[in-house]
């Protein structure tokens, strides 16, 4: 970038800045902040992803998608069937990464409010916990197609891992008010299936609406 040349910034408060290039460096950048800006790009859905946890990029791709297409918060979940298993310093790395592969999808898409990929859970302790908006689970063959859904403002959103929720799993998950639903005749993988379903609750109740 060149003297004077205009961009564009946010910091996760809601808002973008004008701001020119005031000194350009490999180590020390230097900017003139002109004016704050409204960002009006969030949804009026707020989605939170409750995701068990996939395999390397798997997850990486599934936090980038849902991130660019709206989702509000981020709860990655440790199941039955997750394969993967961490320390708490790999997991605290783990989610560091995690939280910067939301950043960039923020920057690549507009969006000037960061969502948050908050600490893992244990299935039952997601359950216990969680109270806030209309639930969701993702089961094929469920009777309700996600396409008749009725929507609150606020939806939380569970996937299962590579090998799916066990069936004590989705008995847990019904037994506390989880809704299932089917996402159509097919099966996704795991890192498709959270993408496509905000995608078509989104058409249904956000930003295509």
């Amino acid at each position: 970038m060149a003297v004077g040349q205009a961009i564009v910034l946010f910091n996760g408060d809601g808002h973008d800045y004008a701001a020119e290039v005031v000194r350009p460096g490999k180590k020390e950048f230097s900017l003139y902040v002109i004016s704050r800006l409204p960002a009006a790009r969030e949804s009026g859905l707020k989605i939170t992803v409750v995701q068990a946890i996939s395999r390397g990029e798997r997850m990486d791709q599934t936090l980038q998608k849902c991130t660019e297409l709206g989702v509000a918060a981020f709860q990655p979940l440790f199941s039955e069937r997750v394969e993967v298993r961490l320390s708490s310093e790999r997991l605290a790395r783990r989610l560091e990464h995690w939280q910067g592969v939301v950043v960039s999808a923020c920057e690549q898409s507009g969006r000037a409010v960061i969502p948050e990929v908050l600490a893992p859970l244990d299935f039952g302790d997601w359950l216990d916990r969680s109270d806030a908006g209309h639930a969701l689970i993702l089961v094929p063959g469920a009777e309700t197609p996600l396409a008749r859904v009725e929507l609150d403002d606020q939806v939380q959103l569970l996937v299962g891992p590579e090998g799916g929720f066990s069936g004590l799993e989705l008995e847990l998950a019904c037994s506390h008010g989880v809704e299932p639903v089917s996402l159509g005749p097919r099966v996704l993988r795991t890192e498709t299936a959270a993408p496509a379903t905000v995608a078509v609750l989104q058409a249904l109740a956000g930003d295509f609406a």
